[in-house]
């Protein structure tokens, strides 16, 4: 059945100031209009917001620190697979390629460029490999090794050596009658776990990566001469550490953001490219 989108939404769908991948732009508005994240999620997002501060709190406190890296995997496949809809697991697959190609171009275009980040998982079940919690360690690990984005402007061509375009992937996501639950419900039912079976620092750090988005367009913005990429980053200000309040807002922007950035790239890309 064709999804009736509202006059705004249609001119959003057609409005392309900000550079967005066609499928990528359905898979949002589509995803957007299920049912649940306008009922369901606000009365979940209350309630478990309330124990994730609960979590948070105890979790800070001077205890014996634990945690369940392949549980946490385990879970999140297991609740993808049959309850996550169609369109937020190819959201979700999408987010690891799009990160991936934007910090594998910034580092092969640095100038001590380090092991390039592997995380292209085309299936759920790949994210017991390509984890979450790997996701954020590759992230640390690239940035903070970076050379200093305060020096003059590269002049050589950019490198795209670990580029992987996204329209040559092929994800493989099984649909179910039971896969109902949206993109942002889905992170406010697991967001308690996270902090969970993550240790406190674990947790802290991986709720406040979302904030490097402004660090990682500034550098993207000056590779390409495009300093007004540095607007799509709605997370901004590294250097002040935040708590898990909006935390799945902040999280569904972050999402917003490599596709933004990604797709700014990938103009870039072909721009560079060769024509035939």
């Amino acid at each position: 059945m064709t999804t009736r989108y509202s006059a705004f939404i249609q001119a959003v769908a057609n409005d392309d100031a900000l550079p967005i991948d066609k499928q990528a732009a359905q898979l949002w508005l589509k995803d957007l209009h299920n049912p649940g994240r306008w009922i369901l999620r606000p009365l979940l997002q209350f309630f478990f917001g309330v124990l994730l501060h609960l979590i948070w709190f105890v979790k800070r406190l001077p205890l014996p620190q634990f945690r369940a890296h392949s549980l946490l995997q385990r879970l999140i496949c297991w609740f993808c697979k049959h309850w996550v809809t169609y369109e937020a697991n190819i959201l979700i697959l999408r987010h690891f390629a799009t990160e991936s190609n934007i910090l594998n171009f910034l580092n092969d275009n640095d100038v001590d460029p380090g092991e390039p980040i592997k995380l292209y998982p085309t299936k759920i079940s790949d994210m017991l490999r390509d984890s979450f919690v790997e996701h954020d360690q590759e992230l640390f690990r690239l940035v903070g090794g970076f050379e200093s984005a305060q020096g003059p402007k590269k002049t050589e061509p950019l490198r795209w050596t670990n580029w992987q375009p996204i329209e040559n992937i092929e994800f493989e996501v099984t649909r179910k009658r039971t896969q109902i639950i949206d993109f942002e419900t889905a992170h406010v039912l697991f967001m308690c776990l996270f902090c969970l079976l993550l240790t406190r620092d674990e947790y802290r750090d991986a709720i406040n990566g979302f904030q490097l988005d402004q660090s990682i367009a500034i550098r993207v913005g000056k590779l390409i001469d495009d300093p007004s990429v540095v607007e799509y980053a709605y997370n901004k200000y590294p250097h002040y550490l935040v708590g898990p309040w909006n935390l799945t807002h902040r999280f569904f922007m972050h999402g917003l953001f490599t596709e933004y950035l990604y797709a700014r790239l990938a103009l870039a890309h072909e721009a560079q490219t060769p024509k035939p």
